[in-house]
């Protein structure tokens, strides 16, 4: 079998050759606005015509070859996504603190209606590829300076994520059974706040800190009774301790073994511009919670040993999260250059869970340079706040972690953005007497 090291070239290319790609498998890795808005809708075809200049895809269409396969339901998508960052000031160590490390997904979507098949049925797998680790262990944080993109060393192409997709009544209700990941996919997104790939690059500004992310063999459902509002929950394996369930055996090994509990994630989220004649700008109101069953250690003094630990279980959160555009350019619908704002919250029992509190806010603005419309400059905050239970008991100086970031992305073209980055991360680590790190760099998303 060969097995990916570095940046392995020859595996990248036989995989581009064997998958047919499309816009990019929008919720499939990569939200964007408009299926954050509505999971719903449909990803649109693949450019005919093929000028690097204008296309979505890097590769083209292959002279109409990958219509044809979408025409007959096999479509799929090449991402590429490389960070290099600098530890450029303060942190844990800033001695030769850089690192360029990344992640390639191999995307695969079988549509069983344009088969012949069941009306609405779909079947999804996707595969990693990552290599190098970043600068994490030099700055010292608890949400790392770049999420999903890389820090996992190097790994061959991996089983990562896969499931069937069943949506009935015109799309209003939906199932996934599968591997499932709760956060980005499902549950907990933003439209301005939640694209990792060329949006914000620290985890603190993607995702809420005191959700438990979840990847594992479980069940999902969404319904939708009416436009401006869906309610949604998710059972999913908790077990992703093992190695193997995270990576490379799609979590069969641990999700029939063992003691049968299911973590637990509800949603329910509003979306006002669907109302009837509401004529307000688009923007998305949800509010989740997540139970998970497994016992887990309660923070306290055990004495040097003189005192037996506590469990408990039964652990449970509540988390909000909005998006809002306040300002549009113009009315087209389709296009969305304006200004958006964002905010999360987050609260989990701070008798078990390190992280019990978590907020977050900031604003991305959709071409903001005259004849730059695709563009996008962003800004926020997140705090992610330690326990006190946790201070109390096992560490006088933890505190809290604030990072401060801003990007701007650089549509180079439709199949191509560059994004630099600056970071500043106040207590790494979420340590009083830590020192405040100062992180620069580029990311780089390419679509083929």
């Amino acid at each position: 079998m060969c097995r990916y090291h570095g940046y392995s070239v020859g595996m990248f290319r036989v995989a581009l050759c064997l998958l047919p790609s499309a816009s990019c498998c929008a919720g499939q890795g990569e939200p964007t606005a408009a299926t954050v808005a509505d999971p719903r809708r449909v990803a649109p075809e693949v450019d005919r015509e093929h000028d690097l200049a204008t296309a979505r895809l890097l590769a083209g269409d292959w002279g109409g070859v990958r219509s044809k396969m979408m025409e007959s339901g096999v479509s799929g998508s090449i991402l590429l996504g490389s960070v290099t960052q600098f530890n450029l000031r303060g942190g844990l160590n800033t001695h030769n603190a850089n690192d360029t490390t990344g992640k390639a997904f191999y995307n695969l979507e079988l549509d069983f209606e344009k088969m012949g098949g069941p009306h609405g049925a779909t079947f999804f797998v996707r595969g990693i590829q990552t290599w190098n680790s970043g600068i994490g262990r030099d700055v010292g944080s608890l949400t790392p300076p770049y999420w999903n993109v890389g820090s996992s060393g190097d790994k061959e192409i991996e089983l990562d994520k896969w499931w069937y997709r069943q949506r009935l009544l015109d799309n209003r209700l939906e199932f996934r059974l599968g591997k499932l990941l709760n956060v980005l996919d499902l549950f907990d997104r933003n439209a301005y706040a939640g694209n990792y790939l060329s949006g914000f690059v620290n985890r603190a500004l993607n995702h809420n800190m005191t959700i438990p992310t979840t990847k594992g063999i479980g069940v999902f459902a969404r319904a939708w009774p009416a436009d401006w509002v869906y309610a949604q929950a998710m059972a999913v394996d908790p077990d992703t301790i093992s190695t193997h369930n995270r990576h490379g055996t799609g979590g069969f090994d641990t999700a029939f073994h063992g003691e049968d509990r299911f973590r637990v994630f509800w949603e329910i989220g509003i979306l006002p511009a669907e109302l009837p004649g509401a004529g307000v700008l688009p923007g998305h109101y949800r509010f989740g919670a997540w139970l998970d069953p497994k016992p887990k250690k309660i923070f306290m003094s055990d004495l040097g040993g003189r005192l037996p630990e506590r469990r408990r279980a039964g652990d449970v959160g509540f988390y909000a999260n909005f998006d809002q555009m306040v300002w549009k350019e113009n009315s087209d619908p389709a296009d969305n250059q304006g200004l958006g704002v964002f905010a999360r919250w987050g609260w989990a029992d701070e008798d078990v869970n390190r992280v019990s509190r978590f907020w977050s806010i900031g604003a991305t603005c959709e071409g903001p340079i005259p004849r730059r419309d695709a563009d996008v400059l962003g800004f926020g905050v997140a705090q992610t706040i330690l326990s006190r239970r946790y201070r109390q008991a096992l560490s006088s100086l933890a505190d809290r972690e604030t990072v401060y970031e801003m990007f701007y992305a650089i549509k180079i073209a439709p199949w191509c953005t560059v994004t630099p980055d600056v970071q500043l991360i106040v207590n790494p680590g979420g340590a009083k007497n830590a020192r405040d790190a100062l992180v620069g760099g580029v990311r780089i998303k390419i679509v083929f």
